[in-house]
């Protein structure tokens, strides 16, 4: 695993203690397609809606100024739009094509996309390997973005894989000022969801628990009361 961030503990730390050899929930294709397409309208609600109202003050804004600020917020939707697609491609699509595995500067780059406009976030990256698994890949992505949104006023966001013996380990970790993970993720991401409908919010802790189901592997989550939010997977490479 990579080395230590300045400062910070270890990523392969022990503070992770809920431990899940997991087993495949029970949802049709069908509605996981649709919880799916409701998570990402959702997020790409925003970017959107506010390209649609900044073309509207475009059209009816006549002082030179403020015409320039209107194509400055255009810019920054269109911007957040196309990041957010970007990453939503490659973490639930069939972003790579159909090759076994992706390369960890895209993964990278989408990840340090969908989070470049906040300016309280910092993302450390500590993936040494050049290529992952795509499931690894799609499951490093859906952790980082569950890790992401719980630092609710920003924080430091760790993220660290290497391959090994046959098998991907994935450390994800943040820290900061406000942690909120729901207890909804908590449950789906080690597949104690039981008979609950699954949500909009949680279809991306669902991916992540399908994927190690299917490659054989655990999902480990630190304590609910933990002042870090630490996630831990192994899956297999293959």
């Amino acid at each position: 695993m990579p080395t230590d961030v300045a400062g910070r503990p270890r990523l392969r730390q022990k503070a992770v203690n809920d431990r899940k050899e997991t087993s495949v929930m029970t949802i049709t294709p069908v509605d996981f397609a649709s919880l799916l397409c409701s998570r990402l309208c959702h997020d790409l609600l925003s970017p959107v809606g506010a390209l649609n109202n900044g073309l509207e003050l475009l059209a009816d804004e006549h002082d030179p100024e403020m015409r320039a600020r209107c194509l400055e917020l255009l810019n920054e939707s269109a911007r957040a739009s196309a990041n957010k697609l970007k990453f939503f491609r490659l973490a639930f699509g069939a972003a790579g094509g159909f090759g076994e595995t992706v390369d960890t500067r895209e993964t990278r780059s989408a990840i340090e996309g969908l989070f470049g406009d906040n300016a309280k976030l910092t993302i450390g990256w500590m993936v040494d390997e050049a290529t992952l698994p795509k499931a690894a890949t799609k499951v490093l992505l859906n952790l980082a973005l569950i890790a992401g949104d719980a630092l609710v006023r920003g924080g430091q966001l760790d993220i660290g894989a290497e391959e090994n013996g046959g098998r991907v380990e994935i450390v994800v970790r943040g820290e900061g000022p406000r942690l909120v993970l729901d207890q909804e993720l908590r449950t789906t991401l080690l597949g104690e969801q039981g008979d609950a409908m699954i949500t909009p919010r949680a279809a991306a802790a669902f991916l992540v628990h399908s994927l190690v189901a299917e490659g054989g592997g655990s999902v480990q989550i630190s304590e609910p009361d933990s002042p870090v939010l630490l996630f831990g997977v192994t899956i297999n490479a293959g």
